[in-house]
This record gives C-alpha cells, sequence and structure tokens, in this order.
C-alpha cells in the first residue's frame, strides 16, 4: 500500500474536471447570492400571519419561498463541491460554514411557514386552489400537507421540537465520533507483511484480500475495538431508537416505522413484503455461501471469509475515455436521445475525474436544482471504476430529467427512489457485458461482481432491516435495548441469513455498533426495494423495447410531483405487492445457477 503518485489539481486538463465556475465565477459573485438570500429570508417575514389572506398572498409567499430555497441549495452545493476539490483549503472550509450557519437562521426565520398553511382549513385551501390557475402548480405539496395535518403540532410546539432536534438528533454524531475519531483498531499485517494502520477506509480491501490471514486479522482488531466499546454503543444506540419511538408518540403515529414510512406515504407492507420475499429466498443465498465454501477450499467458512474474492479480479487498464465509450454501448436499449443527453453531459463538465491531493474519496452525483448534475469520482482505471461511473451516471440523469420536466417545488426525488436510476444502469452494463463476455475467467468475475452486489444490497440491507425493525419493536413495548439483546439479536439474524455453511463467530455479534445508517430508522430497507425495482425494470427494457423505455423515462421526469410508490407503477413495478422483490431473486438464482455451471 504504497504512496500512489498523485497529479496536483493543477496540473489535471480541464476537460477532466467539473465546470462548477458556471454556478459562480467567483467568490464575490457567491456571496452576493447569500447575502441576497438573507435580504430574501427577512422580506419573508413580512408574510407571517396573512397566508390565509388570499389564494394571490399564499401563491406568492410559496413561489417566495422556492426562490428562498433554490439560493441557499445553490450556494450550499457550490460551497460543498468547491471544499470536496480540496478539503485542506481553509477558503473552502469557511464558506461552507458560513453557508450552513445562514442555511440554519433562515430555516428558523420562514418555520412559521408550514404550522400556519396547515392552520387554514381544508375548505378554505381547497377554495384557493379551485380560484386561482396559478396556484394548481403546488396542489400536490397543499394536499400532501393537508394529508400530515393530523401529525403536525402548534406553532408553539413545532418550535419547541426544532431547538430540540439537535439534541434529539445527538445519537448519530455520537456514534460517528466514538466509531470515526476516537475509535482506534491498530496495526494490521497486509499480504507484503508490511504493517498498516486499519480504518474504515481500508478495512474493505482486507476483507477482499486473498490472503486469509489477512482477513482474519483485520476482521478480528476490527470487531475488537467494537467490543471493548460495546455497552457505550448500546447506551448510544438505545438512546437514538428511543427518541424515533418518543418522537412518534409526540406526533400520534402508530410506530416509530409508520411515523418515518409515512413521510413519502409509503405503505407499511411494502417493508413486510420485503422481509417475508427475503425470508422465502435465503435457501438460495445459502446455496451461494455454501459454494463460496468450496471454491474456497476451507474446512471451516467464517465471516471474514465472505468478502474474498472468488475469481481473480482482471488486471486490465481502462482509460476513462473507454469508459464512457463502454458506458454508452451498455445503456444503448435507453435509447438514443438518452445516450446523446449523456454524452453532452460528460462532454460539457459534469464530472470531476480523478483523484488530486485533498479530494474527497468515493463518488457521488450533486449539485443544485439550476446547476449541471455534477459527478465527483477518484478513477483509477478498474472495472469497478467504470462501474461507479455508469452507476452515478444514473443518478445525474435522473436529476437531469427530473429538473427539466418539473418546477423547483418537484425538482428532487425522494430517497425511496434514488437508488433506482443508478441501479438500472448497473444491471443493464453487467447484462450487457455478460451477454458479449466470451471468456470463462472474466464471465466468472461478472457474475461474481452481480452476485454480490445482490447479496449486499438485497440481503444484507433486508437483514439490517430486520435487525431495526426488532429493536424498535422491543421499545415500542416497553423494553430496553442493553448490549447483550442487540449482539444476541443480530447474532442471531447473521446466522439466519447466512445459513450452515457459514461457521459461527463470536466476533460478528458487535457489527451493528458500527453500522451509521442505523441512525437514521427505517432508512436501509430502500436501498434492497430500490434495487428490486431496478432490476425489474432493466429487466423490463431489455425485453420490451420501447415502450418501456418510455415509461421508465416518464418516471425519470416525475420528480416529487406524486407518491414514490406511484411514480414506479410508471415504470411498470409495483412495490406496494412483493412480486418484484420475488423476480429479483430469480435473476439472483440464475446467476448462481451459471455461476456453478462454470466452475
Amino acid at each position: 500500500m504504497g504512496e500512489k503518485n498523485i497529479k496536483s489539481r493543477n496540473d489535471i486538463d480541464s476537460k477532466y474536471k467539473w465546470k462548477i465556475e458556471l454556478m459562480y465565477p467567483d467568490r464575490k459573485s457567491w456571496d452576493e447570492d447569500v447575502d441576497a438570500a438573507m435580504n430574501m429570508t427577512e422580506s419573508f417575514l413580512s408574510y407571517q400571519g396573512r397566508l390565509g389572506e388570499s389564494s394571490d398572498t399564499l401563491l406568492s409567499a410559496l413561489k417566495d419561498l422556492d426562490a428562498i430555497n433554490m439560493k441557499f441549495e445553490k450556494a450550499y452545493c457550490y460551497a460543498k463541491m468547491k471544499q470536496d476539490e480540496d478539503n485542506r483549503l481553509g477558503s473552502s472550509q469557511e464558506m461552507l460554514g458560513i453557508i450552513t450557519a445562514r442555511a440554519a437562521e433562515a430555516g428558523a426565520s420562514t418555520s412559521f411557514f408550514s404550522p400556519e398553511l396547515l392552520s387554514l382549513s381544508e375548505e378554505k385551501l381547497s377554495g384557493f386552489l379551485d380560484e386561482n390557475p396559478e396556484l394548481k402548480a403546488y396542489d400536490f405539496v397543499i394536499k400532501d400537507a393537508l394529508r400530515m395535518k393530523e401529525h403536525v403540532l402548534s406553532e408553539k410546539e413545532e418550535s419547541i421540537l426544532a431547538r430540540l432536534s439537535e439534541v434529539t438528533g445527538a445519537s448519530d454524531n455520537i456514534q460517528s465520533m466514538l466509531s470515526d475519531a476516537d475509535l482506534k483498531f491498530g496495526k494490521v499485517r497486509d499480504s507484503d507483511g508490511k504493517k498498516v494502520e486499519l480504518s474504515h477506509g481500508n478495512y474493505i480491501n482486507f476483507m477482499e484480500s486473498t490472503d486469509r490471514k489477512v482477513r482474519k486479522h483485520a476482521f478480528t482488531k476490527m470487531y475488537e475495538a467494537y467490543k471493548n466499546h460495546i455497552n457505550t454503543f448500546a447506551a448510544v444506540y438505545g438512546t437514538s431508537v428511543k427518541a424515533d419511538v418518543t418522537g412518534a408518540v409526540i406526533r400520534g403515529y402508530d410506530s416509530a416505522r409508520h411515523a418515518a414510512m409515512s413521510s413519502g406515504n409509503i405503505p407499511e407492507s411494502v417493508y413486510d413484503n420485503l422481509i417475508e420475499a427475503v425470508h422465502e429466498n435465503l435457501p438460495v443465498l445459502h446455496r451461494y455461501i455454501a459454494l463460496k465454501k468450496k471454491i474456497l477450499g476451507v474446512k471451516n467458512l467464517k465471516m471474514y471469509d465472505v468478502y474474498a474474492p472468488l475469481v481473480s479480479v482482471p488486471e486490465t487498464e481502462i482509460s476513462f475515455e473507454e469508459a464512457v465509450e463502454m458506458m454508452k454501448e451498455c445503456l444503448a436499449p435507453l435509447g438514443e436521445e438518452y445516450i446523446s443527453r449523456l454524452t453532452k453531459g460528460v462532454e460539457s463538465g459534469w464530472i470531476d475525474v480523478y483523484e488530486t491531493p485533498g479530494k474527497t474519496s468515493g463518488a457521488y452525483s450533486f449539485g443544485s436544482y439550476d446547476s449541471y448534475p455534477y459527478i465527483l469520482m477518484n478513477y483509477t482505471g478498474k472495472l469497478q471504476d467504470v462501474l461507479t461511473l455508469v452507476h452515478e451516471c444514473g443518478h445525474s440523469m435522473h436529476s437531469s430529467y427530473t429538473r427539466e420536466a418539473q418546477p423547483f417545488t418537484y425538482g428532487d426525488y425522494s430517497i425511496f427512489v434514488a437508488e433506482v436510476a443508478s441501479t438500472v444502469n448497473e444491471s443493464l452494463t453487467l447484462r450487457h457485458l455478460l451477454d458479449k463476455e466470451k471468456d470463462v475467467e472474466m464471465r466468472k468475475y461478472l457474475l461474481f461482481k452481480y452476485i454480490e452486489e445482490f447479496r449486499a444490497t438485497v440481503f444484507r440491507q433486508t437483514m439490517f432491516a430486520e435487525f431495526e425493525l426488532e429493536a424498535h419493536r422491543l421499545v415500542e413495548e416497553g423494553g430496553s435495548l442493553t448490549a447483550q439483546w442487540l449482539c444476541e439479536t443480530y447474532d442471531r439474524l447473521n446466522t439466519l441469513y447466512f445459513g450452515d455453511a457459514l461457521s459461527h463467530d463470536d466476533m460478528i455479534q458487535y457489527e451493528w455498533a458500527r453500522i451509521p445508517h442505523f441512525y437514521r430508522a427505517y432508512y436501509v430497507y430502500q436501498y434492497a426495494t430500490g434495487f428490486s425495482a431496478a432490476t425489474a425494470i432493466a429487466g423490463r427494457i431489455l425485453s420490451e423495447g420501447e415502450t418501456a423505455v418510455e415509461d421508465y423515462k416518464k418516471f425519470l421526469k416525475t420528480g416529487s410531483s406524486m407518491y414514490p410508490v406511484d411514480e414506479l407503477k410508471i415504470a411498470g413495478v409495483d412495490m406496494t405487492s412483493p412480486e418484484p422483490v420475488r423476480n429479483a431473486m430469480k435473476t439472483f438464482e440464475a446467476l448462481i445457477d451459471e455461476l456453478e455451471s462454470l466452475l
């Protein structure tokens, strides 16, 4: 793991850098926009107590609130991306600090809006909508607000809860500080015999090592650190669950899950169907784990063997230009219009391609309503980087279609559908690469890659979803989340999901403590439902062609103008039924069948 020779940002050709100067040419124009947003916020206070005056007043307030939020979003996105270019620069850190503080101030100043809007009678709001055609643009926003009315408290109570939000949400920050800043995992010998400091960042690399001793050492070191602080983690997570449960009770929801899922109007049956369909297919996962054991040739397959590669990774270097061509070829089933829009995006400066000193690691798709849907990457020329490119371009294309078709009010999309477009792209890519690949070793690698996507996204996230459901239910029934209960429950679920081919390992019971997603209750299930929906959509595109593509593009254009479950129905997927998950499982089984036949 020697030092890589990384070019400085100035030495990178501009065609490989995102063009965020199109958002703001300089710091001065950014400062002016932030000041303008603050002035607009101050003027907005004049609407307080007047929203029910007339339909024109309400329309004007809604438009002004959109204008304020749009300015803050743009200024925030720019500052965040500026910092991500080089985290070492004080000027970027300062900008991000300024915009975060200003946005919080503005949020407090405009917080009167929702309670006041909801204090208006349904009759009055319906009358406003009928008499003012321009207000129709906000029809869904207003009706959705009315749907949530019974769970919104008085203005005074909402203000108290808003002020307490930093306290009630503190568990997430405490877990992060403990896990990411204070916990030390010690050093691990890599396969070259060098001692390397173990971190969250390099842990997965150790888990994917071909050297079993390295995997075992890293695994043990990682979970020993959590074991040594497990009572603290249990107290922190227990507090987080109590905050979820208490918040749901205060707002009059049936449960914390009901509260979490009601914001997108998602039926709770979606959650139960997912767990049920995954349970039905656990024997298929068990078959894969048994296959893994056979290929690795170990007497006892342990948890630290789960990420071990079954086939050697092809070492071909793929240039960024080749990656873009590969992507266009793989996504051709989405039609000429989609490909030309994507090509134009890549060529006009959506993507920040290469790693540079101080740049944020990983990859994401970002941007504001009135900017490009920018992509941050750290491209190194591996096949995995091509898949990352394809994935992030899926997000950015979703944003591109949405922002073009929808006004700012509906110009984003919910978490429930957020991973669909990216996974449709990945699914089409892996299927295309498999269709044309003749080399047996490469086929095995692609199959392994696709199967692992299923295992990590559908099975693992559903297991997480089941764990947090049990944890919240225990607290809702008056129980207490002790370290012992959390460890035993996690261990039991892990054994259920992995099956008999996996030998029991005492250390895995501590894994729950390092999962940050648990601090955002009932969030992870959406990875599994999104992956299942995307698998169904990709299958439909390949079998039905143009009709399916047109339906899919209609879905990409809906933004947040309707509820996510209804949006997916446009693309031909009904997530209120267990069928999409069951069908995704058929794809999973077919991949395992082929991998077995090649070994």
